[in-house]
């Protein structure tokens, strides 16, 4: 089995996805991914290519969420480990891989919460990440009709599923779209 470089898996990204916040959200869990890996002492590297791979068939095929894209890889030779990582953050809404590695679990708590993170930074004076504050995060989580498309369970059950408290999940969520905010656009003005 092959396994990606991170060049090779952006170019794959960005062939199967056209719309530009689809590619800025990718971003946005790979950086994430990066950085819970640093802190779990998983492969860096295979955990920003799972989240920058997490969403590649959902431009194209967004009825077969989570399905196309393991045919996808498989294809390329892909190895087995980050096909199923990338399938298993739709557990329990378009497929059936229960997450069970910590990769898998990360992935599958930050993806909601990544696009929850970006809405509240979009709403700042400073449209920034580099300002953002857990409190913020968590204020607006509770405000069902803000960035009403993020399902907060997903959030929630993924954070039990790791057994951290859902402060730490916001924390480091938020330091690892910090390291990424210039290419994600949420450098904002400050």
């Amino acid at each position: 089995m092959a396994t990606l470089t991170r060049n090779e898996a952006f170019q794959l990204l960005k062939e199967y996805t056209k719309t530009e916040h689809l590619i800025t959200h990718a971003l946005s869990v790979e950086g994430v991914m990066r950085h819970f890996a640093t802190l779990e002492n998983g492969d860096v590297e295979t955990w920003g290519i799972v989240g920058l791979l997490h969403d590649l068939d959902y431009d194209q095929y967004p009825e077969q969420h989570c399905i196309k894209v393991q045919e996808i890889l498989r294809e390329r030779g892909v190895d087995e480990e980050i096909i199923r990582a990338v399938a298993s953050h739709g557990y329990g809404m378009c497929c059936d891989i229960k997450p069970e590695s910590q990769m898998e679990k990360v992935l599958y708590t930050v993806d909601e919460l990544t696009g929850l993170i970006t809405a509240c930074a979009l709403m700042r004076p400073s449209r920034s990440v580099l300002d953002m504050e857990v409190k913020s995060v968590k204020k607006k989580m509770k405000t069902k009709g803000f960035a009403a498309g993020v399902n907060r369970e997903v959030i929630l059950q993924g954070a039990e599923m790791l057994g951290w408290e859902l402060d730490y999940v916001i924390e480091h969520t938020i330091l690892g779209m910090r390291e990424v905010a210039d290419a994600i656009g949420l450098k904002g003005n400050l």
